[in-house]
């Protein structure tokens, strides 16, 4: 629980550049904190939320951004029920997915985070030679400082579990590459295993005093989307100003403390600030830091931008009645054009519920390095999501109520190798700029709740420094 603590008589200035879930749950934190805190959001774009976003698509809002949170940590969780109705909180109908390789479709073996364990069923994805290699586990090498998913993956159980299991699953979160991703930032279980040299094969420890787990996944009834009109709705009530549609130009340190520059360049205006939390990606972050912190900034721009599509496809419900699970990964070596599909109404049943006679299916296409699927039209786009979804689950062609493609262009930060050395020098120069914080999605993951917990540390540190100003003023 945030409680409030500051003296009555100080209202503290803080400015918050970026409106996507980081930034929003940044200012509402600071607002809760500090209820008499003039806090201003800034956000370039026409609307809050970033990648969280809902779109009209056959009538109905849907989800064009992430659908779903993860629940095994606690983040997304906990703010979503202190913003909604207890009931607006959901799980999945079905989460069993299938992969879509070697002209079939099979059931996603049991694993950690796409790495088998000793009894996961993998025959049909993988050939007999493959799992042969994969049980056959190699001994556990030093990892150093880090090393590459693929390289270490594929050294201890062969390249096949790379390429049919762990490479669609990295590429459906982070849109990367396995042999450029950082197994210390993007598997961190598996990096733990690394360090003890233990088997990548035995099963997780499960302790049966602990409970019933949680669901692993959850989404709100409505559209995760809502998650941006709850944080921005809370925001105003407290007193926060949300300003859409603004860039922000650049940052200065003042005997005081900051001045913002925002505005087009005929019409610059400068706001002035006690504090700023920068939750925008890392090519902007590293511009806009720049001045004020070579260091981080340096960093920042070290980190590679992957970009993405989703196409949203409404077609009859009639048409997929018949159709099995939530959907299903594509890995690259199968040389497909999308790289997964989810059956959205079979795996929400509000949604199901609210489309009545129709349904939606959801593809992606784009990962890092990879720019022919998206240099396509988004008509080209959607008759390739038709095309091969129906050839996946071996139906006849879709017909089509309604599309979208939503485009995010280098909207996800590759973790490449090296990245948590990368993050801590970001990390230990912003650390020595009083005033100054940065949040989301490149620092400590890129999921909803990790990006949510970047927020939540941004903001109580913002907090830390404006009392300890205070303090100090009153001496």
């Amino acid at each position: 629980m945030i409680v409030s603590t500051e003296p009555l008589e100080w209202r503290p200035r803080v400015i918050v550049i970026g409106g996507g879930i980081a930034g929003l749950t940044a200012a509402r934190d600071l607002l809760v904190s500090m209820p008499r805190a003039s806090v201003v959001l800034v956000d370039a774009s026409d609307r809050v939320g970033g990648k969280v976003r809902r779109e009209e698509i056959g009538g109905h809002l849907v989800d064009v951004g992430a659908e779903a949170m993860l629940a095994v940590r606690p983040e997304a969780l906990d703010l979503v029920s202190g913003l909604a109705d207890p009931a607006d909180v959901v799980t999945p109908t079905t989460t069993s997915a299938r992969v879509w390789s070697r002209d079939g479709l099979h059931p996603l073996p049991r694993t950690r985070i796409g790495v088998p364990f000793a009894d996961s069923v993998v025959a049909g994805l993988l050939t007999t030679d493959e799992e042969s290699r994969m049980r056959a586990e190699t001994e556990a090498p030093d990892v150093g400082d880090d090393v590459s998913v693929a390289d270490y993956i594929g050294g201890r159980l062969g390249s096949a579990v790379v390429d049919r299991l762990v490479e669609p699953l990295l590429g459906g979160v982070y849109a990367g590459e396995s042999r450029r991703l950082s197994l210390r930032a993007t598997m961190p279980a598996v990096w733990a295993i690394a360090q003890a040299r233990g088997s990548l094969l035995a099963p997780p420890v499960v302790d049966p005093q602990a409970g019933t787990a949680r669901p692993p996944f959850i989404g709100i009834a409505g559209g995760v989307g809502r998650l941006a009109d709850l944080l921005a709705a809370d925001i105003e009530q407290r007193g926060g100003v949300i300003e859409s549609g603004t860039i922000v130009r650049g940052l200065e340190r003042t005997q005081s403390g900051w001045s913002v520059l925002s505005g087009p360049t005929t019409q610059p205006r400068r706001l002035e600030a006690d504090a700023v939390v920068v939750a925008v990606p890392p090519p902007a972050a590293a511009r806009l830091l720049g001045p004020v912190s070579a260091s981080a900034s340096t960093a920042l721009a070290e980190i590679e931008m992957a970009s993405v599509a989703v196409i949203t496809l409404a077609v009859p419900k009639a048409e997929v009645a018949s159709w099995e699970g939530s959907g299903f990964l594509v890995p690259p070596v199968d040389g497909r054009g999308i790289k997964a599909s989810t059956f959205s109404s079979a795996k929400w049943g509000w949604l199901a519920a609210e489309g009545d006679d129709t349904a939606y299916l959801r593809a992606s296409v784009g990962r890092a390095g990879e720019t022919a699927s998206l240099q396509r039209d988004d008509a080209e786009l959607v008759d390739l999501a038709v095309r091969e979804i129906s050839e996946a689950v071996g139906a006849p062609p879709l017909t089509l109520v309604d599309s979208h493609v939503q485009r995010w262009g280098g909207g996800l930060p590759q973790y490449t190798v090296g990245h948590v050395n990368r993050i801590a020098r970001v990390s230990q120069a912003v650390s020595e700029v009083p005033g100054l914080e940065v949040a989301g999605a490149a620092y400590r993951g890129i999921g909803i709740p990790a990006v949510i917990a970047s927020a939540h540390a941004a903001a109580a540190a913002t907090t830390t420094h404006l009392r300890a100003v205070a303090a100090r003023a009153g001496e």
